[in-house]
């Protein structure tokens, strides 16, 4: 089996999330540059096998799509041009932040950790990886 990919995509940093290659388990595997999005994904599934890529969809209670929804699309298209034989998939990612935010404190971090928003991104990556393995 291959992993399942997810992506927490933000104007500055994107938080990515992996599974193990029984998809199992959902983990959080780093925080990139968003300009440097592209050419990390490159290099990961240059080395590993990827079945699927899920990419968060920031939506508004009332379940219209976020503002930052219009900064996504251009980049889901690169995506689909750039690995057209991966699948792509939308996952709801409302409260991923708080929820992210929350597990912090749960885990007792310190709160000078919790300010690292680079570790909020990366845990609200996995987050929508966890959501979507357990809709399974």
């Amino acid at each position: 089996m291959a992993r399942i990919l997810a992506i927490d995509y933000g104007m500055k940093r994107t938080g990515i999330a992996v599974t193990d290659e029984l998809q199992i388990i959902a983990s959080g595997l780093t925080t990139v540059d968003t300009k440097e999005l592209l050419a990390f994904l490159k290099d990961y599934i240059s080395k590993e096998e990827v079945e699927l890529i899920l990419m968060g969809e920031p939506k508004q209670m009332d379940n219209t799509p976020s503002e930052s929804e219009a900064l996504i699309q251009p980049f889901l298209e690169k995506l689909k041009r750039q690995f057209p034989n991966i699948p792509l998939k939308r996952v709801d990612e409302r409260f991923t932040s708080k929820m992210a935010f929350q597990t912090m404190l749960d885990s007792g971090l310190k709160k000078k950790q919790r300010q690292n928003k680079a570790l909020v991104d990366e845990i609200s990556a996995t987050l929508i990886l966890q959501s979507y393995l357990y809709s399974k």
